[in-house]
């Protein structure tokens, strides 16, 4: 397929992290279909091989490098490599993240910092490797993807969610303190999308029944989001340089009425909380997904078809089917 033209990216150098995948693999593709030359970055070559050959199939200028944003060195690196291969960074897209489901009995002081690491560290450490070449030329584009557990603590989410908190401020003070640099800060808030996370989260406590709720609610039409079409309206925001982009009609109601009743909201998700399943007399650690799916129900299949489908798609790792 011909790459699309637009004036705004067209021949810029975009640096998009967690992008072997899911929405950062939809988010480089849209990227590279406006004319932008892609550098993808995960921690999983095996991954990223296919990610960049899919992209050139579809006649990107793309190019990949392994590498895990939540090591100190790993930032000038990246910028570095893209540099050298493209000639800049334009557009830096901080997508990488873990998601770690399970109660807070079931977590260790480790899930936090490896939250914090993957998710805050890791986007600080770029925007700030990637920001001196931005302010020699006066001129740059940088999405941070935080999430609607960065603005309402769900439960049984929590270092997720203390993590996009993070990310969340750290975007939103970027933004004013570059605006007068000729910089733009996008701060990315989405609700629940089908791009096939549900095989990749970890789950702690009781994993498969952790892993029945959350894969059940990510794959739901009309509370889930279709994941091109959330990479298409990050990408535009980016180049319109929009400070905030809330994706989901779910999402943005809800962040609304946090913003007026918060205590409302509050008494609710505790509500929610006594529904989900407890730590289980011995809580498991991070089991990932796919192995989690492999005890689940056929109702259960029933109900993940299209986030199935969606990780099939989106270079998600296979779910394994019960037997």
């Amino acid at each position: 397929m011909a790459l699309g033209h637009h004036d705004h990216l067209q021949g810029r150098a975009a640096l998009v992290t967690g992008s072997s995948r899911g929405l950062g693999l939809l988010v480089a593709r849209e990227l590279a279909r406006r004319g932008c030359a892609v550098m993808l970055c995960a921690r999983d070559e095996a991954g990223l091989r296919r990610a960049e050959r899919m992209l050139r199939e579809d006649g990107a200028e793309v190019a990949s490098v392994a590498a895990d944003v939540s090591e100190p060195s790993a930032a000038e690196r990246l910028v570095a490599r893209t540099t050298e291969a493209f000639g800049s960074v334009d557009v830096l897209v901080n997508n990488a993240g873990v998601i770690q489901v399970g109660p807070l009995r079931a977590m260790r002081e480790e899930d936090f910092r490896a939250a914090m690491e993957t998710m805050f560290f890791g986007p600080l450490r770029l925007t700030l490797a990637a920001l001196e070449g931005m302010r020699e030329r006066g001129e740059g584009r940088i999405v941070n993807v935080s999430s609607i557990g960065g603005r309402i603590a769900a439960p049984h989410l929590l270092p997720y969610g203390a993590a996009k908190f993070a990310t969340a401020g750290l975007s939103e003070g970027l933004r004013a303190e570059l605006a007068g640099e000729g910089i733009s800060v996008t701060t990315v808030v989405p609700g629940l999308m089908r791009t096939g996370s549900h095989t990749a989260a970890r789950f702690s406590g009781q994993a498969a029944r952790e892993y029945g709720w959350f894969a059940a609610a990510a794959g739901l039409p009309g509370l889930s989001m279709d994941a091109e079409r959330a990479a298409r309206a990050i990408v535009r925001a980016a180049e319109r340089r929009r400070p905030e982009l809330v994706l989901t009609a779910w999402a943005k109601a809800a962040v609304r009425m946090h913003g007026l009743a918060p205590a409302t909201t509050t008494r609710a998700l505790s509500l929610a909380c006594r529904l989900l399943p407890d730590a289980g007399a011995r809580p498991e650690r991070l089991v990932p997904g796919y192995e989690a799916a492999g005890v689940s129900s056929s109702l259960l299949h029933r109900l993940t078809v299209l986030n199935d489908r969606a990780a099939a798609r989106f270079n998600q790792r296979a779910r394994r089917r019960a037997a």
